[in-house]
């Protein structure tokens, strides 16, 4: 085995959805996914710090969702800034040849407690990080939560449309869909 491979991340990603798939989360090892992939053990834990972990893409996601709302315009206001994120997202993360991926990694998601309570945790750091964006671009406390949560829920609905293969639409395009129809559900309640 050479000391560097490249795409090691990406290559320990692939190796344990196909175990997870094949085997059953519960019945497959970390050393397993590591000797998928063609890498050992230790290589595995540089990267991720459970077999848990290797589906949720670490601090990638709460990385690019701060520096998407960072990013948007000065004039945004805390939805739009949330939208231009979720653009970001788009573009980063969730590019059409990530769409069958994402599919089944939401089954195998689906199918385990374990990896859907780590789902619901990935989901609140992003939330907070979200929350933390807004606040520094100087959107109050209140309003920053309600915009965090607003555009955590519209994530959540584009990403479950995006991931269904009969679709072709673009995830920044169903996640600001999304938001403006969350948006116009919490003004009936």
């Amino acid at each position: 085995m050479a000391r560097w491979q490249p795409h090691a991340s990406e290559r320990l990603v692939v190796a344990a959805l196909e175990l997870f798939e094949e085997r059953g989360y519960e019945n497959t090892t970390v050393i397993e996914i590591a000797e998928r992939a063609g890498l050992t053990k230790s290589t595995f834990f540089r990267h991720f710090p459970d077999k848990r972990e290797v589906l949720f893409g670490g601090g990638t996601m709460t990385g690019l969702v701060a520096a998407g709302i960072d990013a948007a315009p000065a004039a945004a206001g805390p939805l739009e800034a949330v939208a231009h994120a979720l653009d970001v997202i788009g573009k980063e993360a969730f590019t059409p040849d990530r769409r069958e991926f994402g599919a089944r990694r939401s089954a195998v998601i689906d199918a385990n407690p374990e990896l859907r309570e780590r789902e619901a945790l990935k989901g609140l750091s992003l939330t907070a990080s979200m929350i933390d964006a807004l606040k520094r671009r100087g959107v109050p406390e209140l309003t920053s939560r309600v915009a965090a949560e607003l555009g955590a829920l519209a994530w959540k609905i584009a990403y479950d449309r995006w991931s269904d293969t009969a679709t072709s639409d673009d995830f920044g395009e169903l996640a600001r869909q999304a938001l403006s129809e969350v948006r116009a559900a919490s003004t009936l309640c």
